[in-house]
C-alpha cells in the first residue's frame, strides 16, 4: 500500500476546520451526493475514491473538482450483476493492475474493476466471505476482514481460501479474539492492524502471531482519552503511530506507540455538521503530504485536514 509511505512528523497538528472534498450538498444519488459513505483511499495525485455504501457505487473526486464525482465502479442500481454493487464498505487502488478492489459486502463478495476507461463490469476475486475491510502489502497480498466470522485472512490474488492472520477464534474479548473487526492496515512488517469494533479497541497481530496486542482503547466503550467508541477507519504512519476514527466520539485519535492513551487530532467538539465537527466519522486516509481526509458518513462527505 502506497500508505506506507507516510512521513508524520511526531509533533506535527493539523488545521482544525475542515474543507469539503467530496460530497456535502446532502444524501442522494446525483454526481454530487454521497449516501453514507464508508471507505476511502487516496492516492498519490491526491485523487479520493470512496465507497459510496447507499449508492452502491464507488465514486471518484479528482483534487480540485469538490462539485461532482464520477462513478467509477456499479452505479446501476443495487444488485448482484458483474455491473452491480450492494452495499460497499471499502475500496482501495491495486496499482500494479491499475484496478479497484472492492468490499461488496451485500453481496458477500470482493471484486475487482478495471479503472481503464469504458470498465462496465468487475469481476469476483473472492466469494462467499462476510467481508468489511480490505488492505494489501507490497507484496501484493490482500487482507480481508469478515464480520461474521471474527476473523481476518490474507489471500494471494487468486486464492478463495487465505490463510488466518487474526481472529478465528469466535467472537469474543480474549487476545486471541475480534468482536466485529471491521477496517484494517498493515505496516511494512507484514503486522495487521484491525479495528475491533465491538470490543472498542485497535489490535495489532504480528505477523504469524496467535494472538493480539491491543495498540488503543481496549478499556471499555467511553470518551476519555484511553477509551474508543467504535473504532472504524485505521492508518499507521512509518513511525508506527496509529491513527483512528473514533466514531461515536466523533472524533480522530493518535495513538503513539505503547502509550495508554490518545490524542485527539481533530474534531471531538460533539456530533454536528460544522467544520471542526463530524456526524460518525468512518473512514480516514492521508495523501503522502500528511494531509488528513476523514469519511463524514452521517454528513455524507469527507473532509480533508491540511497537516500545519
Amino acid at each position: 500500500m502506497f500508505s506506507l509511505l507516510v512521513n508524520i512528523p511526531a509533533n506535527a497538528k493539523w488545521a482544525q476546520n475542515g474543507v469539503t472534498v467530496a460530497g456535502g450538498h446532502g444524501q442522494g444519488g446525483a454526481n454530487s451526493r454521497l449516501f453514507w459513505p464508508h471507505g476511502l483511499f487516496v492516492d498519490d495525485a491526491q485523487t479520493v475514491v470512496i465507497a459510496d455504501c447507499w449508492n452502491h457505487r464507488i465514486m471518484q473526486w479528482e483534487k480540485g473538482d469538490t462539485t461532482n464525482g464520477q462513478v467509477v465502479a456499479g452505479g446501476n442500481g443495487l444488485g448482484n450483476g458483474f455491473n452491480q454493487l450492494n452495499g460497499v464498505t471499502d475500496v482501495l487502488i491495486d496499482k500494479e493492475t491499475d484496478s479497484l478492489i472492492i468490499c461488496d459486502l451485500g453481496n458477500y463478495r470482493v471484486v475487482r474493476w478495471s479503472r481503464r476507461s469504458g470498465t462496465t463490469q468487475g469481476e469476483i476475486l473472492i466469494d462467499s466471505i462476510n467481508c468489511w475491510g480490505l488492505a494489501m502489502d507490497e507484496q501484493r497480498y490482500l487482507y480481508v476482514s469478515d464480520w461474521k466470522k471474527h476473523e481476518v485472512r490474507r489471500y494471494q490474488l487468486g486464492e478463495n481460501i487465505g490463510t488466518l492472520v487474526a481472529g478465528g477464534n469466535g467472537q469474543g474479548d480474549r487476545l486471541n479474539q475480534l468482536n466485529m473487526p471491521e477496517y484494517l492496515f498493515v505496516d511494512r512488517d507484514h503486522s495487521v492492524y484491525v479495528s475491533d469494533n465491538y470490543n472498542h479497541r485497535v489490535m495489532k497481530w504480528v505477523e504469524d502471531a496467535t494472538e493480539g496486542i491491543v495498540v488503543a482503547g481496549g478499556q471499555g466503550q467511553g470518551s476519555a482519552l484511553t477509551q474508543l467508541n467504535g473504532p472504524l477507519g485505521l492508518f499507521v504512519d512509518t513511525l508506527g503511530t496509529l491513527y483512528v476514527a473514533d466514531c461515536y466520539n466523533h472524533r480522530v485519535m493518535r495513538w503513539t506507540q505503547g502509550t495508554k492513551q490518545g490524542t485527539v487530532i481533530v474534531g471531538g467538539n460533539g456530533e454536528g455538521a460544522g467544520a471542526n465537527q463530524f456526524n460518525i466519522p468512518i473512514g480516514l486516509s492521508f495523501d503522502r503530504h500528511g494531509n488528513l481526509y476523514v469519511v463524514d458518513m452521517g454528513n455524507n462527505r469527507v473532509q480533508r485536514f491540511s497537516i500545519e
